[in-house]
């Protein structure tokens, strides 16, 4: 076979975000572009990264649009590096979390994975790709910004010339002088699941007429939670709804939130109360989010760390008590109560996995979650989905109490951080930028001033110190205290493809059991109110409702 060194352009782009290289598909099907992005990945880890040769790469995606074309590109790239096997997801599929499994339990030197996360897919929709080093993680910002330098550069790609490999079958094959092993991409993730959470409680548990409903939302986590919950668990068939996972989707946005996940949302708050089931759960796109419902009952992601944190002595992989918890800045506060009553650490982060990943790495945490849906372990180095449901019906066969009671006791032990978060998505970015720049524009007044009877205690764009190899984060997000320990944080997402999303995220704390049961919007009005005060949303946005509330 021939390997060819083709000229290509050197990118004239952005630089990507934390979550790797987004776009859409149109972008990433242009001549060279796919190609400069991975032949930068492939140059970068041979060097900064001192890949040796024949090292093993792990190679998987979420199966949207593109999927399997780009695994044909990288795996000849691939065999063109020097790299002598690559572990390839059976039909390209591999959910981020199992990618991160896989990578560990075989040691691999590291993994690209395949995804946009919780964006739509299809033809129109977006794709992405982001390379995970050797303990499974997201690449650190010292080898991410070393890649995209190199794509301003680079001026040729390496690939041979071969057959497409048959990634439908099972086993081992040659490309040049590669090879190329498509595994289970179910397997290795099932067995490490089994090892940490006690099955025969939760099969127990299902076996005694407790009923669950999973939404796959025709994403990634379908065949994970098929074999797992229907085959392993004994779950119906039928407990995983739109478990296929389709290259668009099925035409919906797979993020697992109450607006997008709307099928298993109507399951759940059907009219009838008693019939819904007792437990509902929605991953998204590539499998690292995941969504919590008990019946007309919504878990905040904020709440649901802090769950599991309480109790994770419950499950068998946990048994041994936690190091410590770590949390991004934008999530509540609900789990630092946690870790002061366990007499462990709590970290508070960027919004980024990789953070995570060195506390987890220095063995300074045990688990980590982020208020974006995103709850995980030491035992990966990605969120992960499905580990978060498992985890709750965990916690749900030892303590044989619905999921409304459990985070009801759990307000009246820790006290109730009343949360939400307001999203507003596409809007222009000299828009939202322009917004951010009138809220920091008046940190020089805030302190000591009123809002009725909220009193600013402090304002600051938050920075972290990385405690573990010093590197510092500057510039993640607008931070206003009030001196009751209420919160107002307002922040850009870098997750999308189009224009900005502007977060805002509301906290409030209440101790008294008999006002704990409150709605969030109706709390958290005032904060509300002065959010959009200081901001001059409505004014600059044109915008009148969040395009989600969470």
């Amino acid at each position: 076979m021939n390997m060819s060194i083709v000229a290509t352009t050197p990118f004239n782009d952005q630089k990507p975000g934390t979550s790797g290289l987004r776009k859409r598909v149109a972008v990433f099907q242009a001549a060279s572009y796919l190609e400069n992005f991975v032949q930068a990945i492939f140059d970068t880890i041979f060097d900064t990264a001192a890949a040796p040769a024949g090292s093993t790469l792990v190679l998987g995606g979420d199966g949207r649009y593109f999927n399997r074309e780009a695994i044909q590109v990288i795996l000849k790239m691939a065999a063109a590096n020097g790299f002598g096997k690559v572990l390839v997801g059976q039909g390209g599929i591999l959910s981020t979390p199992a990618a991160s499994c896989v990578i560990r339990k075989y040691r691999s030197f590291g993994g690209i994975i395949l995804s946009a996360s919780h964006n739509p897919g299809g033809p129109d929709g977006d794709f992405g790709i982001k390379y995970n080093t050797g303990n499974g993680g997201p690449a650190p910002e010292k080898i991410t910004d070393a890649i995209f330098a190199r794509t301003r550069v680079l001026t040729s790609y390496r690939i041979i010339e071969a057959p497409d490999v048959a990634l439908d079958q099972l086993g081992s094959c040659t490309l040049g002088d590669m090879t190329v092993e498509v595994i289970d991409p179910v397997a290795d993730y099932a067995e490490l699941m089994e090892s940490l959470f006690d099955f025969a409680a939760i099969r127990a548990l299902i076996g005694s007429g407790f009923r669950l409903c999973f939404d796959a939302m025709h994403a990634v986590t379908g065949p994970y939670a098929s074999e797992i919950l229907e085959r392993r668990l004994g779950a119906p068939a039928g407990t995983v709804i739109n478990g296929v996972p389709l290259p668009d989707f099925g035409g919906g946005h797979p993020d697992p939130n109450l607006t997008y996940a709307g099928q298993l949302v109507a399951i759940m708050y059907g009219p009838d109360r008693n019939a819904a089931p007792d437990f509902g759960a929605a991953s998204d796109g590539d499998g690292d989010r995941n969504m919590i419902l008990g019946r007309h009952f919504f878990v905040t992601p904020s709440d649901s760390l802090a769950v599991i944190a309480a109790n994770a002595e419950l499950a068998p992989g946990y048994a041994a008590g936690l190091a410590g918890i770590a949390r991004s800045m934008p999530t509540s506060a609900a789990a630092d109560r946690v870790a002061e009553k366990l007499g462990v650490p709590c970290y508070e982060t960027p919004t980024g996995w990789k953070f995570f990943g060195n506390l987890m790495d220095a063995g300074k945490v045990t688990l980590c979650g982020e208020e974006s849906f995103g709850t995980g372990s030491s035992h990966v180095r990605e969120k992960d989905g499905l580990w978060a449901v498992l985890f709750w019906l965990n916690i749900l066969a030892k303590r044989q109490l619905s999921v409304e009671d459990i985070v009801h006791r759990h307000w009246a032990e820790f006290g109730r951080n009343i949360y939400s978060r307001h999203d507003y998505e596409a809007l222009p970015s000299d828009v939202a930028t322009g917004l951010m720049a009138r809220v920091q524009e008046q940190f020089v007044d805030l302190p000591g001033r009123c809002f009725g009877n909220y009193r600013v205690k402090f304002c600051d764009d938050f920075s972290y110190t990385d405690p573990i190899d010093g590197s510092l984060s500057a510039g993640q997000g607008l931070r206003i205290g009030f001196e009751d320990g209420s919160r107002i944080v307002f922040r850009l997402s870098g997750t999308g493809t189009e224009g900005a999303t502007l977060r805002i995220y509301l906290e409030a704390f209440e101790a008294d059991p008999a006002k704990q049961r409150i709605d969030a919007q109706q709390a958290l009005a005032g904060l509300i109110d002065i959010a959009h005060e200081l901001s001059q949303l409505n004014q600059r946005t044109g915008r009148t409702r969040p395009t989600v509330i969470t």
